[in-house]
């Protein structure tokens, strides 16, 4: 496994979820809100993708904090081509959607980026890697099962369900009260971790996000 050589290959940065509104705030969209705070930075808004069935957006990411899109970012060659997708699919189909994204593109599987929560992480805490098991994660099972397991993740801590809640129930409720008074700090920091992931490199980014 390892991170294409061509700086000038594109990066594909999926966020997983559901669509719909009466998933937008479920802990299971965690990924589809980093993707959104992304495509904010990047100047775009999401639009259907031709015959896939996912939403992106195109544009340059740059370094955490300074954008994609300045000139002076361009000279100096800090900045990356990159698709931001919402597959539209549902959750555990999430596979082909991003596997004709890969195609349509031509990223490399080492430049796709799956951002999605995580639940034996502490809410809010991050790990990045590239490759690995799904851990049952059933957006990640989908795309492992499409293109393979040599893919970047984004992992975005949830936590477990507390007492005897089923895990299907918890990732399909909103977050809490509580958790949405830092929400808006964690999914900026996450982010964060895609931009440096992208621009700087897989272990730069883990030295300094992975918590």
């Amino acid at each position: 496994m390892h991170v294409t050589s061509d700086p000038s290959a594109p990066w594909l940065v999926a966020g997983l979820g559901n669509p719909g509104p009466e998933y937008a705030m479920n802990r299971h969209n965690v990924g589809f809100m980093v993707a959104d705070l992304l495509a904010e930075r990047i100047g775009g808004r999401f639009k259907r993708a031709g015959k896939a069935q996912a939403q992106v957006v195109e544009g340059r990411i740059g370094p955490p904090g300074r954008g994609g899109t300045s000139q002076a970012l361009k000279a100096l060659g800090e900045n990356r081509r990159v698709i931001l997708a919402k597959p539209m699919s549902y959750m555990n189909l999430s596979g082909g959607p991003v596997t004709a994204l890969r195609d349509f593109y031509k990223v490399p599987v080492s430049n796709i980026v799956a951002v999605h929560d995580e639940l034996d992480i502490d809410y809010g805490m991050l790990r990045l890697k590239l490759g690995g098991g799904d851990n049952g994660h059933n957006g990640l099972k989908s795309m492992t099962k499409a293109m393979g397991s040599d893919y970047h993740r984004v992992r975005f801590g949830i936590g477990r369900p507390p007492g005897r809640m089923q895990v299907a129930d918890f990732v399909l409720k909103d977050f809490s009260a509580a958790e949405r008074k830092e929400l808006d700090y964690f999914v900026d920091r996450a982010a964060d971790a895609v931009e440096c992931l992208v621009i700087e490199g897989l272990e730069r980014a883990q030295s300094t996000y992975n918590s």
